[in-house]
C-alpha cells in the first residue's frame, strides 16, 4: 500500500464535509439558538405567551419515552460497547502495539475489547432505560448481552457451516467456537450485568423540562420533514467521509494486502464520529423547529442509515473488483458485509444519537419555562 496521496486527499475531502457540517452547526447554536432562547426569556405580553413557535412549544413532549424504548437502551448499550472496542483497538494499532501483518492479533485484540467493554455496554443502557423509568433492569441486561453478539453468532455460526460443507482448511475449527462461546458466557455476560448493577444505582438522569400527561398532536409535515426522507440523506454525509478509507480496507480484507495506515483510520474514525454527530444535531433541530417532537429514534436511525450505504458499496465492490464464482464465497461475502453493515449501523446509530441527546438537554435546559 504505497499510496499515501490518495488518503491525504480523502481525509481532505472528509474534513471538506466535516466544515461544512460544523460551520451549520455553529451558524444554528449561535444564530439560532441565542435567537431564540434571548426570545423564549424576555417576559412576554400575554398574547406572545399564547403564541410559542419553533421548538419551545414542544418542550412537555420532548422527553417523553419513545415506543420500544427497551430496544433503543439495548442498540444504545450495544453501540457504547462498539465505540469503546474501536477506540482502544486503534489507540493500540496507532501506538504500534498491534502489527498488522499479523492479522490474527488485530482479530483477537478486538475480540477482546469487545468482551471486555460489555462492563460499559450494561451501564449505558440500564442509565437509559432507567431515565424511561423502566423498572426491570434484569430483563434489559440480558437483552444488551445477548441480541447484538447472538445475530452475530448466528450469522457466523451459518457462514462456517457453509465452509465446512465446501471441506475447506479455512472453516474455524470447533474447539475455537467454543472458546469464543465461553469468552460471550463466562466474561462478557456477566460484566454486562455488573455494568448493569452500577448504572441502575445511580440516580435516573433528569429531564430539564416535565413532560406532559396528554401527548401533543404532531402537526401534518412537509415531505422533506418526512422520517424516510430525512433517516436516507442523514446517512450520506458520514458514510462520504469514510468512504475511500472503506475501500482500502475491504481490498485489505478480501484481496490479502496489508493495510499499515492506522494514524489515517484514527483520523478518519475521529471525523465520522463528528459527521454523524453533527449530521443528526441538524437534522433534529429542523425536526423539532417543525413541531415534531419524536426525536429518540430518528436521532439512532439518521447516522446509522449511513449502514445501508456501506452495505450498497459493498455490493458494487463484490461486483467490480472482485472475481469471485462459486455460490458459497458469495455468500460468505454478502453474509460478513452484513453483519459488518449492521456493528456500523450500530455504531453510528448511537453516536448519533448521543450527540442529539446532549443537544436537546442543552437546548431546553436554557429557556425559562412556566
Amino acid at each position: 500500500m504505497t499510496d499515501d496521496q490518495i488518503h491525504w486527499f480523502s481525509i481532505v475531502n472528509s474534513l471538506m464535509i466535516v466544515l461544512f457540517l460544523s460551520g451549520m452547526v455553529a451558524m444554528i447554536m449561535l444564530r439560532t439558538l441565542y435567537r431564540d432562547i434571548s426570545r423564549y426569556n424576555q417576559l412576554e405580553t400575554e398574547e406572545e405567551a399564547q403564541e410559542e413557535t419553533g421548538w419551545k412549544l414542544v418542550h412537555g413532549d420532548v422527553f417523553r419515552p419513545p415506543a420500544n424504548s427497551d430496544l433503543l437502551c439495548v442498540c444504545v448499550g450495544t453501540g457504547v460497547q462498539f465505540f469503546g472496542m474501536l477506540l482502544v483497538t486503534m489507540i493500540f494499532a496507532v501506538l504500534g502495539f498491534l502489527s498488522p501483518s499479523n492479522r490474527g492479533g488485530l482479530m483477537t485484540a478486538m475480540l477482546l475489547t469487545w468482551v471486555l467493554m460489555g462492563l460499559f455496554a450494561g451501564y449505558a443502557s440500564s442509565r437509559l432505560y432507567k431515565m424511561f423509568k423502566g423498572s426491570e433492569w434484569k430483563s434489559i441486561t440480558l437483552r444488551t448481552a445477548f441480541l447484538f453478539p447472538g445475530i452475530a453468532f448466528g450469522i457466523f455460526f451459518i457462514l462456517n457451516a457453509l465452509i465446512w460443507g465446501e471441506k475447506s482448511s479455512g472453516a474455524v475449527p470447533f474447539t475455537t467456537m467454543f472458546a469464543l462461546v465461553l469468552l460471550w458466557f463466562g466474561i462478557s455476560v456477566p460484566l454486562v450485568f455488573v455494568g448493569s448493577y452500577l448504572g441502575f444505582k445511580q440516580p435516573a438522569i433528569e429531564a430539564p423540562v416535565k413532560t406532559n400527561k396528554i401527548p401533543r398532536q404532531v402537526p401534518e409535515q412537509a415531505w422533506y420533514m418526512n422520517p424516510a426522507f430525512t433517516i436516507l440523506i442523514g446517512g450520506i454525509l458520514p458514510f462520504g467521509a469514510v468512504f475511500i478509507e472503506l475501500f482500502f480496507i475491504l481490498t485489505s480484507i478480501w484481496l490479502h494486502q496489508f493495510y499499515y495506515i492506522f494514524g489515517f483510520l484514527f483520523l478518519v474514525f475521529i471525523i465520522l464520529i463528528i459527521t454523524c454527530a453533527e449530521i443528526t444535531i441538524v437534522l433534529c433541530y429542523f425536526q423539532l423547529c417543525s413541531e415534531d417532537y419524536m426525536w429518540w429514534w430518528r436521532s439512532y436511525l439518521t447516522s446509522g442509515s449511513s449502514a445501508i450505504y456501506l452495505f450498497l458499496y459493498a455490493g458494487f465492490y463484490f461486483f467490480t473488483k472482485l472475481q469471485i464464482t462459486k455460490v458459497v464465497s458469495g455468500i460468505l461475502y454478502f453474509g460478513y458485509m452484513l453483519l459488518a453493515s449492521f456493528a456500523f449501523c450500530v455504531l453510528t446509530g448511537t453516536i448519533g444519537f448521543c450527540a442529539c441527546f446532549w443537544f436537546t438537554r442543552l437546548i431546553y435546559s436554557s429557556v425559562k419555562i412556566d
